[in-house]
């Protein structure tokens, strides 16, 4: 079964990545690549005191929600989300993991409604004042796969416009140990089920048992491998280079998903 959906925009930030028009020039080689620790900006549109207790997952999603829906021109009130993670909040689980290790067991009311899973999209709900209906799943390494395929469903068989927001940060000491995350990114797609003006490309979804697509550059590949969120890298690459082809990206151990790229000048013809 093939499904389809157009991209009205992107969001983008991660390890020296700040930004989609950033990202663009890095992926398709117009600038070099030069790692660097992820800068989250404070979360955008959150009341003070929610403000200051968000976390790097929930900063990470706001960030690139809120690019991704900025650039599409759409209503984020209206606009209906599905976010993916392989995890929660790494950081705030640690904590909390120390505290219940301790003496004093009692838990902060923060620290508790912070590590649930769906807290991102709780916040964005606040944020963008978002009042649609959002989905939160996870699907451990194939997290952003599954996002992308929930997505693209609710634009094929609802027939509106979906934002999809897909997030991972890093763990301390020792859950880093078993989950080596090394630092926070995040990617957000605006999809809708008509092409627009905006439209950067059409997206022909499947599911394909062939390998997931690498990176050239090492170290973009390396962040690729290390992130699952990043396993979006090589559909923004080909964005980024106004490429059509095909990508495949990493989803179940022995099911990759398949996505053919057609660009706005292509629309008319036959897939």
């Amino acid at each position: 079964m093939r499904l389809s959906a157009f991209i009205e925009s992107v969001g983008v930030i991660g390890p020296g990545l700040t930004g989609w028009a950033h990202t663009a020039d890095v992926l398709a080689a117009r600038m070099p690549y030069a790692s660097a620790r992820t800068v989250l900006p404070p979360p955008a549109g959150l009341p003070s005191a929610e403000r200051r207790r968000t976390g790097p997952v929930v900063r990470t999603a706001l960030a690139v929600g809120h690019e991704a829906v900025a650039a599409s021109g759409r209503d984020a009130t209206t606009l209906a989300a599905v976010f993916a993670a392989s995890g929660g909040d790494g950081q705030n689980c640690h904590a909390i993991c120390e505290t219940l290790a301790g003496d004093d067991r009692q838990l902060s009311p923060t620290r508790f409604h912070n590590s649930v899973h769906n807290a991102p999209a709780g916040y964005w709900s606040i944020a963008a004042r978002a009042r649609a209906t959002s989905n939160v799943l996870c699907a451990h390494d194939g997290s952003f796969a599954a996002g992308l395929l929930e997505s693209v469903c609710q634009v094929a068989v609802d027939g509106v416009p979906t934002l999809l927001i897909a997030y991972d940060t890093d763990y301390p000491e020792p859950l880093h140990a078993v989950r080596p995350i090394d630092d926070a990114f995040g990617v957000a797609l605006v999809l809708a089920p008509q092409a627009s003006a905006a439209a950067l490309a059409r997206l022909d979804v499947t599911l394909t048992d062939a390998n997931a697509t690498p990176l050239a550059t090492p170290e973009l590949e390396a962040l690729r491998t290390n992130n699952p969120a990043a396993r979006a890298l090589p559909l923004l690459e080909a964005l980024a280079a106004r490429r059509p082809g095909r990508v495949v990206i990493d989803y179940l151990p022995e099911t990759r998903v398949q996505i053919d790229v057609t660009m706005p000048e292509r629309f008319g013809e036959p897939s």
